[in-house]
């Protein structure tokens, strides 16, 4: 007999004279009723027992979070709230749960406590929908490049570089950290280290994607990248993976079209495949959004959003375009925003960019050609000489989401931005070899995938998106 899933059982129009299933007790209710799960779905399956076909000791163990393997009939349901339910006619308790210390009672658990006990929280059916949709979505990603001719490249975790030129990056040492080797001048001598020279974990595999672009075609990266940034906000993670495709003979606009493209495949992928999943959530937070003072309320639902970003075209406004809108609008003048827009050349924040997305177009924006000073060094300099042909894309809710650029593939001057930065040659020589053997215009953008969940699943604190979340002094499972 073939095991089979919850949400296989529940989506039955039949009855089955015989079934078999596998999962964790939510509830047993006055020694008859099994709520059933198994992780395939929201739901769980009410199984019906027959108390006195079963040992007294066997029904004793069926507690909430024990495993059991059940067999019986799928039977049309006589209660209300689903179609059909099993009769049990073999019970076996595969793993016990200690009723009395099992944390994943059935109420309401704080998101603070569920995260002390990650382990166990995608038991809970916000968790299982929030993972469920994670896996859906990496999967949604995955699909669209394969379908756009993209070749997966696996950038290095280990790198010599920093691509972010921000310098807040963990150290890969093999050295003794008691006693460390020095050089005449004091300093660690890494080039007694495993590597030879001084290592990191990245921030970003684009710089290596580009090499790969630079003869594949089209490539992109998916994995994890880390910051050592002491950071405690509910949106930053020390340990998170981002998206990064780039593609040879690509400028600016087609980068744009490509981004647009690919954030309405893969939030429509979850609209059309996980509704299930996201309508839970949208009651989740309308709910929650009900015990809101009126001004905090959200002005769309989860579904809204969603809808929001695959019904509309995104509106492309130059950074220039935007600050004029920024320094005339009215929170501006009023000094309702928390940070003044007074000149050219300001970095934006999430309140000006959702103001300019929710307010202002009621629509997707996004945002091209941003001051040099503010963005990173491989940008290309536009013939201004002051901006960069860089782009954000803004989403509601949560402000900028991707983040890319056409890169500057002219090597005198990447060579003068880097000088001007400080960044020594020998450290990307291979970056800059790319400029002297066949150099072309080329293109990408960076998505933070823990980003991207927030998104599509209304979740406010990026602890809640990834399994086990990095941050600053916890590295708990």
């Amino acid at each position: 007999m073939q095991l089979r899933t919850v949400s296989q059982l529940l989506s039955e129009d039949v009855k089955l004279p015989e079934v078999d299933i596998k999962g964790w007790v939510r509830t047993f209710r006055a020694n008859r009723f099994i709520a059933l799960n198994d992780g395939s779905t929201l739901n769980n399956i009410q199984c019906v027992v027959d108390f006195e076909k079963f040992d007294e000791a066997v029904l004793k163990r069926v507690t909430t979070g024990a495993a059991i393997h059940i067999k019986g009939e799928l039977v049309e349901s006589q209660g209300k709230g689903q179609n059909v339910e099993i009769q049990v006619n073999s019970l076996v308790v595969l793993g016990d749960s200690d009723p009395e210390t099992y944390p994943i009672q059935p109420k309401k658990h704080s998101f603070e406590f569920l995260r002390e006990n990650a382990h166990l929280r995608t038991r809970t059916n916000t968790f299982s929908a929030v993972m469920r949709l994670r896996s859906a979505l990496s999967f949604a990603i995955h699909k669209y490049f394969n379908d756009n001719g993209f070749y997966y490249m696996h950038a290095p975790i280990i790198t010599g570089s920093d691509a972010e030129g921000a310098g807040e990056m963990f150290k890969v040492s093999s050295l003794d950290a008691k006693n460390p080797p020095l050089n005449e001048e004091g300093n660690i001598d890494y080039s007694q280290d495993f590597f030879g020279k001084e290592t990191n974990l990245t921030v970003s595999g684009q710089l290596e994607a580009e090499t790969y672009a630079m003869s594949l075609g089209k490539v992109y990266t998916f994995g994890p990248t880390f910051r050592a940034e002491n950071s405690n906000t509910s949106r930053h993670l020390a340990e998170f993976w981002m998206i990064e495709p780039e593609v040879a003979f690509m400028d600016l606009n087609g980068n744009m079209d490509l981004a647009e493209d690919f954030m309405k495949s893969v939030i429509g992928y979850v609209l059309e495949n996980n509704r299930e999943d996201l309508e839970f959530l949208n009651t989740r937070l309308q709910n929650e959004d009900k015990t809101k003072p009126q001004a905090e309320r959200s002005e769309m639902n989860l579904i809204d959003k969603l809808n929001f970003v695959t019904q509309n075209n995104f509106k492309r406004v130059s950074y220039t375009e935007a600050i004029d809108i920024l320094r005339n609008c009215k929170p501006n003048k009023k000094k309702k925003f928390k940070y003044i827009i007074n000149e050219w050349g300001a970095d934006l924040q999430s309140e000006h960019e959702r103001f300019l997305v929710e307010k202002h177009f009621k629509c997707p924006v996004i945002l091209f050609d941003y001051p040099a000073n503010i963005k990173a060094f491989y940008m290309r300099l536009n013939e201004d000489g002051k901006t960069v042909r860089a782009m954000d894309i803004l989403f509601p809710g949560i402000g900028e989401i991707v983040g890319g650029a056409q890169r500057e593939e002219r090597l005198d001057i990447l060579k003068e931005k880097m000088a001007a930065l400080d960044i020594p040659e020998e450290e990307l020589w291979w970056y800059l070899d790319l400029r002297k053997y066949g150099t072309a215009v080329h293109s990408g953008f960076g998505l933070g995938f823990e980003r991207l969940v927030m998104f599509a699943t209304g979740m406010s604190n990026i602890r809640d998106v990834i399994p086990f979340p990095r941050t600053p002094q916890n590295a708990e499972f």
